[in-house]
């Protein structure tokens, strides 16, 4: 990071210090341009792609792979386009989830590196299983219901020990978060991945809109 050289002005406040946290800047509603600014403020992120795509098999059964390729017949020939999904999170509350597309599949990778940690977001976790109570942030505080186009995902806490019941495609999103144990629901076209994975992270992120008594947070309920 010291061979970045800031662009915007919330770049050059998080270079020299003025501003240190990450939540300082989600809190206030910033729009974050720059990927360096939560590769500085957020360390150990990780990254993994969402496999949104499958290739051509015998009777349409090919194996699932992390990108979309589309065709376009122009007067050259065929021009390929491909797209990655790929998810940020450093497995203690924060994920990002971004698209990229690009004619060569690594500028595509790194796009949808890069537009996720644009969207990075803080989720909070908690304990909310009525068999569990145990106080930790191993599961949801609560069910949380999200939705992209026709998939509308639930997702609800489960107590210790249970695991994350859902997808392996969802599975990807809850560990980057850093939640451990989840019931799920989902309804609607859940085999277009895309739209899956983005109706995951708006259950998550709904979590932040529901209103919570302070005498719960205090507790060790949500956190």
């Amino acid at each position: 990071m010291d061979t970045w050289t800031p662009k915007t002005k919330l770049g050059k406040q998080v270079k020299s210090g003025e501003i240190t946290s990450i939540h300082e800047i989600l809190n206030k509603g910033l729009k974050i341009i720059e990927s360096e600014v939560v590769d500085f403020l957020v360390p150990g992120l990780r990254n993994d792609l969402m496999k949104i795509g499958q290739s051509k098999g015998k009777f349409g059964g090919g194996a699932r792979r992390p990108f979309r390729r589309t065709q376009k017949k122009v007067r050259e020939g065929a021009r390929n386009t491909y797209t990655y999904l790929a998810i940020v999170g450093d497995g203690n509350g924060f994920i990002g989830i971004g698209k990229g597309s690009s004619r060569e599949s690594r500028g595509a990778r790194n796009r949808a590196v890069i537009n996720a940690k644009r969207n990075i977001k803080y989720i909070a976790r908690g304990c909310g299983d009525w068999e569990c109570g145990c106080k930790t942030t191993h599961s949801l505080p609560f069910v949380t219901e999200g939705k992209s186009a026709s998939v509308r995902v639930i997702l609800k806490p489960a107590p210790k020990g249970t695991g994350l019941v859902l997808s392996d495609e969802g599975k990807k999103i809850l560990e980057l978060v850093g939640i451990k144990d989840a019931w799920s629901e989902t309804h609607g076209e859940s085999r277009t991945r895309m739209n899956y994975a983005y109706a995951v992270v708006d259950a998550l992120a709904n979590i932040k809109n529901t209103k919570v008594p302070e005498k719960y947070i205090e507790h060790g309920g949500v956190k």
